[in-house]
């Protein structure tokens, strides 16, 4: 990880947004001393040239002088028609022409900034050729000052970069203290996060009064902790349970074998052996639906295969031996996409649920209704009310009602119908029926569809 990605991100928006400002300072600096040198310079010719009227004007007025006293930073020197120089400022005096301007206009004065120039090695002027209107013929004023440096002056850019300075270190202050407090609630979420366990997960993020991205980061965060506690809860009690459950036959069998054990010569060992039998039975089953639940619960995929739904129903009617009178309405041709061996196991889990509460008859349905195809399962017996529909689908959960005639049940076998149909992309209900249960699975048809993983 590179020392940029290091830093928090509280120095990182710092650093840019100071880096940022920098560039502007930087760009405005350049503007203002492009424009504040070229008003300089302009004014600088200006005085040059005025300067040069006033030279002028004095040999207008006093004649050819034998010398120019020099006019502040200005050099000057005074050439007769023929060329040859009369008159100078000392630092000129007796030098070349301050320009070559080759063959100037009589009728205007000309200005160059020239470098380099024998009287000034090295260094840039502002050079002035200036003509002057005599009796005797043209005379010619050379007149030379300083260019103006590119700084403009040295307090302009001690000011500029100054007040560049000064605005960087306040953005730098203003950033890092309003991202600090921009993330202030970020810290507290991270906070309350870093206190919450898997054996208290009852505590929430505290939730900004701003409406933005924090605010919904909090509510978010509060609602998947809401979802992890109640997943929690559940485990909880499914872990509850199991054992509660897997513990009665354990229960039961070591109360058979004590009792073997104290009287063995009065003990029927053959009805012992049943007992145990049975016990271990019920274990099995509570084993086997322990462990279909962890692998629809892992997401385990299925097989995927085309499925009569009225063909495997006949199948599984024909080798069950029936307590009860089953009646059949199946409608062939109803196929679905789906693992046989799931589905089959939703069925004898629907199937061993509804013997166990009718009375005297259970009628199995297939039929196809639209996109769907539909498997009912309903019994005779003494029906579940409306409040109480989805509680049966709740792992471990049997009604009291229920409790007394299904001592054979594990509390298991509806909650893994209902998983087996969602994980086709179908629904498992109880529906209303004139009498009894009735159970309705509706699955999509192989024709229609999506292809959905049966896992």
């Amino acid at each position: 990880m590179s020392v940029w990605h290091g830093w928090s991100i509280r120095t990182r928006l710092t650093v840019v947004s100071s880096v940022v400002m920098a560039l502007l300072c930087t760009i405005a600096t350049v503007f203002i001393l492009l424009a504040v040198h070229g008003s300089a310079t302009d004014y600088r010719e200006e005085q040059l040239v005025s300067d040069a009227v006033r030279i002028v004007q004095q040999v207008r007025r006093k004649g050819i002088p034998t010398s120019i006293p020099e006019p502040g930073d200005v050099s000057a020197q005074l050439y007769n028609p023929v060329g040859t120089q009369v008159a100078a400022t000392p630092d000129v005096k007796g030098m070349p022409p301050l320009g070559d301007f080759g063959t100037p206009d009589i009728d205007n004065y000309a200005i160059r900034h020239l470098c380099d120039m024998p009287s000034f090695p090295g260094d840039c002027k502002i050079v002035l050729a200036f003509p002057i209107d005599l009796a005797n013929g043209v005379w010619w004023l050379y007149a030379a000052t300083d260019q103006v440096p590119w700084y403009v002056s040295a307090p302009l850019l001690s000011t500029l970069v100054g007040g560049s300075l000064l605005l960087v270190l306040l953005t730098a202050l203003g950033a890092y203290r309003t991202v600090g407090r921009t993330l202030e609630p970020v810290n507290a979420i991270t906070d309350k996060l870093a206190k919450i366990t898997g054996s208290d997960l009852s505590q929430r993020v505290p939730v900004p009064h701003f409406q933005d991205e924090l605010k919904r980061l909090a509510e978010t965060a509060n609602q998947t902790l809401d979802r992890a506690e109640s997943a929690v809860d559940q485990q909880r009690r499914f872990a509850s349970d199991a054992s509660h459950d897997l513990r009665s036959p354990l229960t039961a069998m070591r109360a058979e074998v004590e009792e073997a054990l104290l009287h063995p010569g009065e003990t029927d060992w053959e009805e012992t052996g049943k007992a145990l039998l049975e016990s271990l039975e019920r274990l099995q089953d509570l084993v086997t639906d322990l462990l279909q639940i962890a692998r629809l619960d892992a997401g385990a995929p299925g097989q995927l295969e085309p499925i009569d739904l009225a063909e495997m129903v006949t199948c599984e009617l024909d080798r069950r031996q029936r307590g009860v009178t089953v009646t059949r309405r199946l409608a062939p041709g109803v196929v679905i996409n789906g693992d046989r061996l799931r589905l089959t196991r939703l069925l004898t889990n629907l199937l061993d649920n509804a013997e166990r509460h009718a009375e005297s008859n259970v009628t199995v349905v297939v039929e196809r209704q639209g996109d769907s195809a539909v498997l009912e399962v309903v019994d005779d017996g003494g029906g579940i009310t409306p409040d109480q529909r989805e509680i049966v689908f709740q792992r471990f959960a049997r009604l009291d009602a229920a409790r007394s005639r299904d001592a054979g049940g594990t509390g298991l076998g509806l909650p893994i119908a209902r998983q087996i149909a969602e994980s086709h992309g179908g629904s498992l209900t109880l529906e209303d029926s004139t009498k009894g249960a009735r159970f309705v699975l509706r699955v999509p048809v192989a024709d229609s569809a999506t292809g959905s993983a049966a896992g």
